[in-house]
C-alpha cells in the first residue's frame, strides 16, 4: 500500500479475510492474473494442508470454492487495475500495472 501511496495511485483496499471473495470473483481474479487459482494459493498454509487441497489443484472451480471457504489460502497482496492483476510479492510487481 505504501508503494501505491508513494506513487500517488488511488486504490481501494479489499479485506477479503473479513469479506471473502466469491467463487466467481476468484475465477475472475484468476483471469486477470493470467494464472489458474493453483498459482495463487498458499500451499504451506495450515488450512490448505489440513483440508488436503493438494488433490484439487488442477480443478479451478473446486479450488476457487476452497479459497472462498478458506480465504487465508489465497496469496496476498494482489493488486488489480482494470482487467489486469499482479501478485504483490515482490512489491515491485505492482509497478507493472500502475504505470
Amino acid at each position: 500500500m505504501s508503494l501505491l501511496e508513494e506513487n500517488g495511485v488511488e486504490f481501494t483496499k479489499v479485506e477479503y479475510l473479513k469479506a471473502p471473495l466469491s467463487k466467481h470473483e476468484i475465477l475472475s481474479l484468476s483471469k486477470k492474473l493470467g494464472i489458474a487459482p493453483s498459482g495463487f494459493v498458499r500451499k504451506n498454509e495450515s488450512d490448505f494442508k489440513e483440508n488436503d487441497f493438494e488433490n484439487i489443484l488442477n480443478d479451478d472451480v473446486a479450488l476457487a470454492q476452497a479459497i472462498e471457504q478458506f480465504p487465508k489460502i489465497m496469496e496476498r497482496p494482489i493488486a488489480v487495475r482494470g482487467e489486469r492483476a499482479v501478485i504483490g510479492r515482490p512489491v515491485e510487481n505492482v509497478l507493472t500495472i500502475i504505470k
